[in-house]
């Protein structure tokens, strides 16, 4: 054979090998299937809002919650089985108001801000049983990729949406000296341009601070705020307020806010504005743990040395928390009487909120400031919330079911029922019997695979 038919020899041979087509052409080896694991024979709190199941197992495939079954029911074949005899499995938990990126050590601020602080936070929060955060303002440019990796599962840690940048009063809250970025239109064609910029970036949710820090800074005109919220809800975006004064919610609700992101804490929520929040949808973020933040260190709350809590700070935090020159400045604070009043009125409008049958929501302001520990303080809130009034069944369901509802990731988040993410936590102890068994962690798992807990 001459080299010409050699050479074209070769060339059909290679394009049989590599035409797609081809039956010699090489085709990918076929998917394994992953085996389904069935965890036996728990206590399921599905975030539905229904009692405990007792004595079911979950069979977990590919990810998701395939049946929950009898605790009797045969595994399928190929399965593996987890024991979780005497365990109470419930959702991961949904924080629909904290902050990422500002803490290091017993510091915030923006020059803390990078994408290394960011994943830590985010391993911490889910350490600690938080699979989905909302970072409800003040995030800087780097937010929106980041937020777009962990869409895709591209960083470790929970899973988190963003408002980006927020918008604020000039010369308001939050302090520049915080959170830099921030928004501060003056008229109302501004607010719109703000609007249009933070849809642009394709922002999760919008944030609009509506407070006068007390009376020592000027509060957002309300026909700014007004035709923020009217041009997000053009953006098919939900607005979030921080809020403190009832007047302000009041004329907030009217608006079409969707989300009231702070307790109404000056004086008790009448039936006009309850009628009104109900008719409009308009749900409710109490940060119950922020306002008990403002005055408890003045005295020795009774998980001040609970490791729970300690693993949570950041360095240097628990020395100051616990050292005399603090323990003083919080004792003698001239506020610290106005701030407990606020609190308890605070858990009042809650009880009242959650009896009229207003969508209450989990969020608590965490990693704004050191004192607000990210991943304990969110089990604090459940605690708070519980004194305030509500079912351990009801916080579960605040910070769980509705969460996933108000993010718009209750197809696959939020509870846990076939066909849904097997994303839940394993505790040691019923948290209906006493909602601070939220804190007996011992497992944390996401899409059906058990995590690493170290942060």
């Amino acid at each position: 054979m001459n080299s010409y038919l050699m050479n074209l020899c070769r060339y059909l041979l290679l394009l049989l090998l590599c035409c797609p087509g081809s039956a010699f052409a090489r085709q990918p080896p076929p998917a394994v299937k992953a085996k389904p694991t069935l965890l036996k024979n728990i206590t399921l709190i599905d975030g539905t809002g229904a009692a405990p199941k007792k004595k079911v197992s979950l069979l977990l495939q590919d990810g998701n919650i395939a049946k929950v079954l009898p605790a009797t029911a045969v595994a399928p074949p190929a399965a593996r089985v987890v024991d979780g005899t005497g365990k109470t499995v419930m959702p991961t938990l949904i924080n629909m108001h904290g902050h990422l990126g500002l803490l290091k050590g017993n510091k915030s601020g923006p020059e803390n801000y990078s994408q290394s602080n960011i994943i830590s936070q985010l391993r911490k929060y889910q350490a600690y049983g938080v699979s989905q955060v909302l970072s409800l303002g003040m995030d800087r440019d780097i937010i929106f990729q980041l937020r777009n990796a962990s869409h895709k599962g591209l960083i470790p840690g929970a899973t988190f949406y963003t408002a980006g940048y927020g918008i604020g009063a000039e010369g308001g809250a939050p302090p520049a000296t915080l959170a830099d970025k921030v928004l501060r239109p003056t008229t109302a064609d501004e607010a719109v341009k703000a609007i249009q910029q933070l849809a642009s970036l394709k922002v999760d949710f919008v944030k609009i601070w509506v407070d006068d820090g007390g009376g020592s800074q000027p509060k957002v005109p309300v026909e700014v705020y007004e035709a923020a919220i009217a041009e997000a809800h053009n953006q098919h975006l939900r607005v979030a307020a921080h809020v403190y004064f009832l007047e302000d919610a009041r004329r907030l609700v009217k608006a079409g806010i969707d989300v009231l992101a702070h307790s109404i804490r000056d004086q008790e929520i009448d039936n006009a504005l309850l009628s009104d929040m109900k008719a409009k949808g308009t749900c409710y973020i109490p940060t119950l743990s922020l306002d008990e933040y403002n005055f408890v260190y003045a005295g020795q709350p009774d998980w001040l040395n609970d490791p729970f809590f300690k693993a949570s700070l950041e360095p240097e935090v628990w020395e100051m928390l616990i050292s005399p020159a603090y323990k003083t400045q919080q004792q003698n604070d001239p506020a610290r009487e106005k701030k407990m009043k606020a609190f308890a009125t605070a858990q009042r409008n809650l009880h009242k909120l959650d009896s009229a049958g207003i969508k209450i929501l989990l969020g608590t302001d965490s990693g704004a400031f050191p004192v607000r520990a990210q991943g304990f303080s969110e089990h604090l809130e459940l605690q708070l919330m519980v004194e305030a009034g509500l079912t351990p069944l009801k916080a579960i369901t605040a910070a769980t079911r509705n969460g996933a509802q108000v993010l718009g990731i209750d197809k696959e988040y939020g509870t846990l029922q076939p066909g849904k993410k097997a994303d839940f936590i394993v505790l040691g102890a019923d948290p209906t019997v006493d909602i601070r068994n939220t804190r007996k962690i011992l497992e944390v798992w996401r899409g059906g695979k058990k995590m690493d807990l170290t942060f």
